[in-house]
């Protein structure tokens, strides 16, 4: 088959493709990032993701069999944000129908809603509806918090615990979550591309801890237990909003520390991955936190 994927050069994407690849699939890529380093030695072909040619789009995903979508804006920054967002995707949708693509994999998150005061959620439930809606068949995915070698927030809760003696939480860090690792996440991607029917699962990992019990996992396993500090969320947040002056980056948004709160990063159903966090951070407790990872200069650089 041929398969298209948004962001094959990045990081849930890159998985994915490296899956079909193996499968000896044809896989093609759409991009925003043109120059960014090829893991794969030109075996996918990468085309722009210019969200103001809709032709463009269409033309390259022509001939496509499957239309995997892993985009989305973890915050907004200029004119990327979650509601443009919904709308670029809602191009990517209406694009691969008119290209003729009969089957969509499309990533999202876990508990979108309509009526969620979020707008990383609400952004969320309103692409599903747009997928539904197409008229293609779909395997929606719904994972939580993305744990691997590019990961932003265990990585960068690592990185603190290495430079910091001691780590503050919002509120008590009672409030729980479900990682799922990125290598999972691909494997469940490729099987719905093999699928017929349509379905939507949530595509989360076999623990569940509460926020105060991961970072202490982190830094046990990094060799960097720190003591816990609880304060209030919106100290917490500004305490980072000071600390993102200095990285260059947005070191967490308020958005966050609401889905966080509000346990939306937990799921009602059976794990489908199988990697323990524990077992990853033994793996990689010697590069995990050594660098910060920039969500700005990853996507905007």
């Amino acid at each position: 088959m041929k398969i298209a994927i948004t962001g094959a050069f990045s990081y849930s994407g890159k998985y994915v493709a490296k899956r079909l690849l193996e499968r000896g699939e044809e896989v093609i890529t759409l991009t925003n990032h043109p120059n960014r380093p090829d893991p794969f030695n030109g075996k996918v072909r990468a085309f722009p993701l210019n969200f103001d040619d809709e032709c463009g789009l269409k033309e390259a995903l022509k001939g496509a069999d499957v239309f995997v979508n892993t985009y989305w804006v973890r915050f907004d920054k200029g004119s990327n944000t979650q509601p443009r967002a919904v709308e670029n995707t809602r191009k990517l949708v209406n694009a691969a129908k008119a290209a003729g693509i009969k089957r969509m994999v499309h990533i999202s998150i876990t508990n979108p809603s309509a009526d969620s005061p979020l707008p990383y959620f609400w952004g969320k439930a309103a692409n599903e509806k747009a997928v539904i809606e197409s008229g293609m068949t779909y395997a929606i995915l719904r994972p939580t918090v993305l744990v691997g070698n590019e990961d932003i927030l265990i990585n960068n809760i690592a990185f603190l615990l290495r430079r910091f003696p001691f780590f503050a939480l919002p509120g008590d860090g009672s409030y729980r979550l479900q990682p799922v690792y990125v290598e999972d996440l691909a494997d469940l991607a490729v099987e719905g591309i093999y699928k017929k029917e349509s379905y939507i699962c949530d595509a989360v990992g076999p623990d569940i801890f509460t926020f105060k019990e991961m970072v202490n996992l982190i830094g046990g396993k990094i060799g960097a237990k720190r003591a816990l500090v609880s304060i209030h969320p919106r100290l917490a947040l500004l305490t980072a909003q000071f600390m993102s002056l200095f990285l260059g980056d947005v070191l967490l948004t308020p958005e966050e520390v609401d889905g966080l709160m509000a346990n939306l990063l937990v799921s009602k159903e059976p794990p489908r991955g199988k990697t323990h966090l524990a077992d990853w951070l033994e793996a990689n407790k010697d590069h995990v936190g050594i660098k910060y990872a920039s969500e700005t200069k990853r996507h905007y650089a």
